[in-house]
């Protein structure tokens, strides 16, 4: 149990030093264009990081980081070593200056130890093995898409913005919106196709039957062959259920998720998924994955797991044959094969009855994306308004349009500091949710204790509180000298970037969409403003922090596993 706890602590710490690293991305350009001083603007980003925990509750981020590393390659000296290679790391480019990603310093120290983990414990073992190759891919991919996207949205806001004609600015703003508005709307509609999907365990299916796969071009036994032939059924089965469904998903936006929910089980055939949800409410129940798990680092625990496997199997059966005998006489059944005393009983009907109709209505909520959207929106339309009433309503001035952008600038920045609060703080749920499952505290992420996004949301912004002055100069003035009007620009297409890409699901790094952001507005004056030898530094600091973090990571891990 010491373990663990030092590696929450560790995680903790990590998400403090992302907070006061990443403090700059927030305020760089609030500060260097004076609208608020450092220590009114540390604070302004730390409220509005810590915001971001009653905005987003998908926790999608959190879920691919968690992911990152199969199930049975995650130790926790595996995440230990991570933890600490990336915060080496992390503080080590803070000393120079150097606005790298916290976020790609954690996933390539988790993957590193987890690949060195591997190599000791079985030998060469095959990359998608150990890590899961497509999201290792995306998050390598928008390492160089993040800041582009941000770039080519601040170009967008810095022209608009600066168009003489103020009706057709704002006419493209309201289009704009518009566009978002709908974007949103089928961001939200594939989320919930896809929780739903997951429900159905289809992606544990397919994780499973590439595995089979794999063994069978080693050692095609027969026995493999009928287990990879049987997946492949779960797999159809379970599609074309979570396929059924998207008929009834695309109403969400006009009925509650009650009412969605409702039609999905009056339509679809749910009684397969009822009596799956059962045998794994009656596993987890005697917690017989997370027996396994400590049975396999102790063997002294063995017995424990094979009494919690024993008893599970003894019940499954009765779970076969649930819309047969009801509940309750389904209960009956299981209680005569293992006793249970009395308020043993009425803990494990609470445990395993299953819900499917709320369960659905859960993972349709949690795809609700209105709060951004609104947001977005009417963050926009503040931007409109104040554009008609500076330049239509009064006589335009420069000192008020200067005022005017100064003030919008705080909008701005606010919500990029939910952005980042948003994104940043999900990183470090996932690897504290994953230590959690590693030590056999919870059965999987999705069974994350509720004081976790709160701890981490409070790390961050303490860390956002304490500032990142070293970066503030690199990010407010030597990649380009910023206005106002330009901080507008910036910080609205690094939040646009960060809400699109957490409603992916991608982990990106805030440092490199805000870098990517000023950039852009400082090429909209003219190329030769931007500082590009800076940003060719960044650019190798970028590319090389997954490979030196994996390297360090794992090193860290081949002295660790000899002590542990």
């Amino acid at each position: 149990m010491s373990f663990i706890i030092i590696i929450i602590v560790l995680a903790l710490v990590f998400d403090y030093i992302n907070g006061f690293h990443d403090a700059a991305n927030s305020i760089a350009t609030i500060v260097s264009t004076k609208v608020l001083t450092p220590l009114q603007a540390v604070i302004w980003a730390a409220f509005f990081n810590f915001i971001a925990f009653s905005i987003f509750k998908d926790h999608a981020v959190a879920n691919t980081i968690g992911k990152t590393v199969r199930t049975e390659f995650v130790t926790l000296p595996v995440i230990f070593s991570g933890l600490i290679a990336a915060i080496i790391w992390s503080l080590l480019t803070w000393w120079y200056g150097i606005p790298s990603s916290s976020s790609h310093t954690l996933i390539g120290g988790f993957s590193g130890a987890a690949i060195c983990y591997a190599l000791i414990s079985q030998g060469a073992t095959p990359i998608f093995q150990i890590v899961d190759s497509d999201k290792i891919t995306k998050t390598v991919l928008f390492i160089f898409l993040a800041p582009l996207i941000g770039m080519a949205i601040s170009i967008f806001f810095a022209l608009v913005t600066i168009s003489r004609d103020t009706w057709l600015k704002c006419a493209i703003l309201v289009a704009s919106s518009v566009g978002i508005w709908l974007l949103f709307i089928d961001f939200q509609e594939n989320k919930i196709n896809e929780n739903i999907a997951k429900y159905f365990n289809v992606e544990k299916y397919q994780y499973e039957y590439d595995k089979l796969s794999y063994n069978i071009s080693n050692n095609g036994d027969t026995a493999t062959i009928t287990k990879l032939e049987n997946t492949h059924k779960k797999i159809e089965k379970a599609r074309m259920s979570a396929n059924s469904c998207k008929e009834f998903t695309g109403k969400y936006e006009f009925e509650s998720a009650s009412a969605v929910a409702n039609e999905i089980i009056s339509n679809v055939n749910i009684k397969e998924i009822e009596k799956i949800k059962l045998k794994d409410k009656i596993q987890s129940y005697f917690k017989v994955d997370q027996h396994k798990i400590l049975a396999e680092k102790d063997p002294s625990q063995k017995a424990d797991y094979e009494y919690a496997l024993k008893s599970a199997n003894l019940m499954i059966p009765y779970a076969n044959r649930y819309h047969e005998l009801g509940f309750d006489a389904m209960v009956d059944s299981m209680l005569s094969k293992v006793v249970l005393n009395g308020n043993e009983v009425a803990e494990f009907k609470k445990k395993i009855k299953v819900d499917v109709k709320a369960d659905l209505a859960k993972e349709i909520e949690k795809a609700d994306n209105k709060i951004l959207r609104y947001g977005i929106i009417g963050m926009l339309g503040l931007f409109i308004f104040a554009f008609i009433y500076n330049e239509k309503m009064n006589e335009p001035k420069v000192s008020r349009t200067a005022n005017m952008f100064k003030r919008l600038q705080l909008v701005s920045s606010a919500a990029f500091s939910i952005g980042h609060g948003g994104n940043d703080a999900q990183k470090v749920m996932g690897i504290i949710s994953v230590a959690f499952v590693a030590n056999g505290t919870i059965p999987d992420i999705k069974s994350m204790p509720e004081w976790v996004p709160l701890a981490c949301y409070t790390a961050i912004s303490l860390g956002t509180l304490s500032g990142g002055w070293r970066i503030v100069k690199t990010m407010g003035t030597k990649i380009t000298k910023v206005t106002p009007l330009e901080g507008v620009c910036a910080e609205t297409a690094g939040a646009t970037t960060l809400f699109l890409t957490e409603q992916m699901g991608i982990p990106v790094s805030t440092t490199h969409t805000i870098t990517g952001s000023i950039m852009g507005v400082g090429a909209t004056r003219r190329l030769s403003a931007v500082r590009w030898g800076v940003t060719y530094q960044l650019l190798w600091a970028w590319i090389l922090t997954i490979p030196i973090s994996a390297l360090l990571a794992a090193l860290i891990y081949f002295i660790v596993h000899f002590f542990v």
